[in-house]
């Protein structure tokens, strides 16, 4: 079991502090999914954006990768979706609601971006051939439904993973850059800036 609270930073080369933009081409759907990420206050905030769905969301994660918030804006100014985790796997509503079926989630996953692996990608201290399985909040964009998802993450070399896609349904296994943010998830994304 990964003693979370001391997780070390990312194995991979830190993005620069200035900023850092990746996006990636939906299947052949002509949409983009965007994942700006930028350094203040000493943590990272990511801003995404999918054009097929019009939806935004904002993840502000702790210096080492870990998940603090998780903000999703569809067709309002205000969010439709507010989640925070106080560091140790306790998630909550913005309004204060304890969301103690989500305790223990050390991640988000979404079917509609490979941004949200790349968070666990670049959070895991997994050597080459270690695996882990890590409890993560599912999100679907369109109903705002969220389930509890055990997701595994596999090493497979310095910079191949495997994991199971929830775009697909299926395993898949993906070549990351020196950042560890994937370049394309086989038959769902494929990257087009960020190189």
């Amino acid at each position: 079991m990964i003693a979370w609270e001391s997780v070390k930073v990312s194995l991979y080369t830190p993005p620069p502090h200035s900023g850092f933009t990746a996006a990636w081409q939906v299947g052949d759907t002509g949409h983009e999914v965007v994942a700006e990420l930028r350094w203040d206050n000493d943590a990272w905030t990511a801003e995404c954006y999918h054009s097929d769905e019009r939806v935004n969301f904002v993840i502000r994660l702790s210096p080492n990768w870990q998940i603090r918030q998780f903000i999703l804006f569809r067709d309002m100014e205000d969010p439709d979706l507010w989640l925070a985790t106080d560091g140790g796997g306790r998630w909550g509503e913005m309004n204060g609601e304890h969301r103690t079926e989500f305790d223990g989630c050390r991640g988000i996953d979404i079917a509609g971006t490979p941004f949200t692996n790349v968070l666990m990608i670049c959070g895991l201290p997994l050597q080459v051939g270690h695996s882990a399985e890590v409890p993560v909040i599912s999100i679907d964009m369109e109903t705002l439904a969220t389930t509890w998802l055990a997701q595994t993450y596999t090493r497979v070399a310095e910079h191949t993973w495997r994991y199971h896609s929830l775009a697909l349904n299926a395993e898949v296994e993906v070549e990351v850059d020196e950042f560890g943010f994937v370049l394309d998830e086989p038959g769902a994304f494929s990257r087009i800036l960020g190189t």
